[in-house]
């Protein structure tokens, strides 16, 4: 006989279509097929499936079985159809009652005694099976994390026995609940961060909004500390963000922690990051950097050393907010709405400007390793800023600094003005809706035009630069820009042409 049973999604991204496993018992020689481009980790499934039946005492048909994975042109990967498959097997040949497979959708690895070992994706599968008004059965270990799907009726399990009982009527598998407690991120306080002041007023513009930002400095002046506070500036998360947020990362090879619920993602990639590492890629495709930093921070450190191509492939998804893959046998979209926080030295050495004289880089060697950066990208990013080495009483005397709390309320303020006026962050809007929110008092805009014909600023960058105007309008409650917010955002433009 032949039966279908649905086993979940398919990761190829966030929204991908049904995968169903058809199991066939023929006549012939006993033999074990998996057809429907399987990889390697699906066809070892033959091996754990027919181990965990006989451990659980199920009778494995001899007879021919050919298990089709459908669609046919959509290739299959990682461990999570060893249940469903073990259920066809069990439906097909009787030992379960096919009926009542058609109400669920089940995905899990099987070990070799039957136990259910956790998935990566559960979250998006899970969303998968609640549209389309299924239950979804996986394993306890990744209960906790599907649970957070609206709607869905998440039937955790520990063992293939569990599921058989529970289909059989004798034993049902209880539903988990979404875990409603309130957690409070803890992220890294800004009041650790010495001194820096210009560099601490430029990390909450970018955080009010939404402007990448890039730190130039010698070692140790505290780029680094700043980047991994920006986090704790950003206004608390939607459940709409932080779900998208979770799909992403549940989807990924890195998997999803649901205790991590609502915590703004912070991912700090290790300059020798290829361009695939950073935007995605692979066969099937796989989130990148960008994706997994989605509603959160991308940190480049050491800007400079990144392989040019993985930084130019950065310059689309910057403002567009997501990154379209394409490859041969599939075409993905994934989401990348990130805040870029970059930082570099000076020069080679590290030393250029400081006060300790060490540097002896030619005037050629800075132009080459700035050059790095080029233009096109550097145009994108609003805030530049520079950040010197600290004085020995702010390093060493009492401190009086801001904490991230009393930022991000601030923050939360200008936020809240800017999604009340045009529904997104400054640094997201486009042309029009940039002229039209942006609008600038006389004198200010005479200060615009001096800029742009002294500095030479690119059309994108006076729209970046008006973006920035108005954030420092909105941190400062104002209607209208006046001359001083736009001096104020014109200065962080000034380090373009030394790039």
């Amino acid at each position: 006989m032949s039966l279908a049973i649905v086993a979940s999604r398919a990761l190829v991204g966030v929204a991908a279509p049904e995968v169903t496993v058809e199991v066939h018992l023929g006549p012939g020689l006993p033999s074990f097929g998996i057809v429907g481009l399987p990889d390697a980790e699906v066809r070892e499934a033959k091996d754990r499936v027919r181990a965990a039946l006989s451990h659980a005492r199920f009778d494995f048909p001899a007879r021919r079985i050919t298990v089709n994975l459908a669609p046919a042109d959509l290739p299959k990967d990682s461990s999570r159809f060893d249940l469903p498959i073990a259920l066809g097997i069990l439906a097909a040949s009787g030992q379960v009652r096919a009926p009542a497979l058609a109400e669920h959708e089940f995905v899990g690895e099987l070990s070799l005694t039957g136990e259910l070992r956790p998935v990566r994706g559960a979250l998006p599968m899970a969303l998968g099976a609640a549209q389309a008004g299924r239950g979804f059965v996986l394993p306890m270990a990744s209960a906790a994390q599907a649970a957070l799907a609206a709607r869905a009726r998440v039937l955790g399990a520990r063992s293939l026995l569990e599921v058989c009982a529970h289909l059989a009527g004798e034993s049902l598998l209880v539903a988990i609940g979404r875990d409603e407690a309130h957690r409070t991120p803890d992220y890294l306080d800004l009041a650790d961060v010495r001194g820096q002041t210009q560099a601490k007023r430029a990390l909450e513009i970018a955080a009010a909004g939404a402007h990448a930002l890039l730190m130039l400095g010698p070692p140790g002046t505290g780029k680094s500390m700043l980047a991994a506070r920006l986090p704790g500036l950003l206004p608390p998360m939607s459940d709409e963000e932080a779900l998208e947020a979770a799909t992403v990362q549940s989807a990924s090879r890195t998997g999803f922690d649901a205790t991590r619920w609502g915590v703004r993602p912070f991912r700090a990639p290790h300059h020798s990051a290829s361009s695939r590492a950073l935007v995605g890629g692979g066969n099937p495709p796989q989130p990148g950097e960008i994706t997994l930093a989605h509603r959160g921070v991308l940190f480049l450190d050491e800007l400079t050393e990144f392989p040019r191509d993985a930084l130019e492939a950065l310059r689309e998804p910057l403002e567009a907010g997501h990154i379209a893959i394409a490859r041969a046998a599939c075409q993905v979209q994934y989401p990348a709405r990130f805040q870029l926080v970059a930082a570099m030295n000076p020069c080679p050495c590290g030393y250029l400007g400081d006060a300790s004289g060490r540097c002896r880089c030619t005037p050629d060697q800075v132009a080459r390793y700035r050059g790095r950066v080029s233009g096109p990208l550097a145009d994108r990013i609003d805030l530049k800023i520079e950040v010197p080495r600290p004085r020995e009483s702010e390093l060493l005397g009492p401190s009086d600094a801001e904490r991230s709390s009393v930022v991000r309320e601030r923050v939360r303020l200008a936020r809240s003005r800017q999604r009340d006026r045009q529904a997104v962050p400054n640094a997201w809007l486009g042309a029009r809706d940039t002229l039209r929110h942006c609008r600038l008092e006389a004198a200010a805009e005479a200060l615009l035009k001096a800029a742009i014909a002294r500095l030479s600023l690119s059309a994108r960058a006076v729209h970046r630069v008006l973006r920035v105007a108005r954030t420092i309008a909105d941190l400062g409650d104002t209607a209208g820009i006046d001359a001083a917010q736009v001096a104020e955002a014109i200065q962080y433009r000034r380090m373009d042409a030394a790039l």
